[in-house]
């Protein structure tokens, strides 16, 4: 399947090493900037200028005509030989667990950019994913994002990271969940009582009622430092 001009950004930035900031300090643009020309959702995404597309060429080393309308593969300069791969990879018996600049409410909704940054890629022992999930997700599944807000507490703090795999975009059982109700990121336990229900752990947040019409679910929620599965 032929590629959109955007994906081609994306992979033309993460094969330079750069992250958005860097290609936007370059360029003179902010990161929401960049985030927008690789957004994968068609209404939030921006199609870059004429010049702007040439400036990025010119920093990420990516052929201007391979970025327009080229499917082949992305041949670099040997000065831009970082591979998109290295952010979900890692050495055989550890899983690469990617940590973005996101966070998720737990109280009120945050609104987040549509391709967060990665601020890093954390790798941990299998047997630790696996005590947490329950299982070993493919590369890339995962990612670490910090919580912000007291719904949640006890069971998770204001601050604390959590893992969530990506891969869970359906009501998966009784669990804890990410979830955009339509104004925002939220972690929130999802119960199923003959209809799924959304919940706070802590009291004053009020009781759980029926998820609404057109929730979108992110992904499955798990506590990074503690052995806990949620359920």
């Amino acid at each position: 399947m032929k590629s959109s001009l955007w994906q081609r950004i994306k992979l033309a930035r993460t094969t330079a090493g750069m992250t958005q900031e860097q290609v936007g300090t370059k360029l003179g643009i902010s990161r929401a900037a960049v985030a927008q020309w690789e957004a994968i959702q068609a209404e939030k995404r921006t199609t870059p200028s004429r010049d702007n597309l040439k400036d990025f060429s010119r920093v990420t080393g990516a052929p201007l005509a391979w970025l327009y309308d080229d499917d082949s593969d992305l041949v670099m300069p040997s000065s831009h030989s970082v591979s998109e791969v290295s952010e979900i990879e890692s050495e055989a018996g550890y899983v690469r667990v990617r940590q973005l600049d996101a966070e998720a409410g737990m109280g009120s909704e945050i609104e987040n950019l549509d391709a967060p940054e990665v601020i890093r890629a954390i790798d941990f022992e299998s047997s630790y994913i696996r005590s947490i999930v329950g299982y070993m997700p493919p590369p890339g599944r995962l990612c670490l994002i910090a919580g912000r807000g007291d719904s949640m507490m006890p069971l998770i703090q204001p601050g604390d990271t959590v893992v969530v795999d990506t891969g869970v975009t359906s009501f998966d059982g009784d669990g804890v969940y990410l979830i955009n109700m339509g104004n925002g990121h939220q972690i929130k336990r999802l119960l199923d009582r003959g209809v799924i229900h959304v919940a706070s752990e802590n009291p004053s947040y009020g009781a759980p009622f029926p998820i609404p019409d057109g929730t979108l679910i992110g992904g499955k929620v798990y506590l990074r430092n503690r052995i806990d599965r949620f359920n």
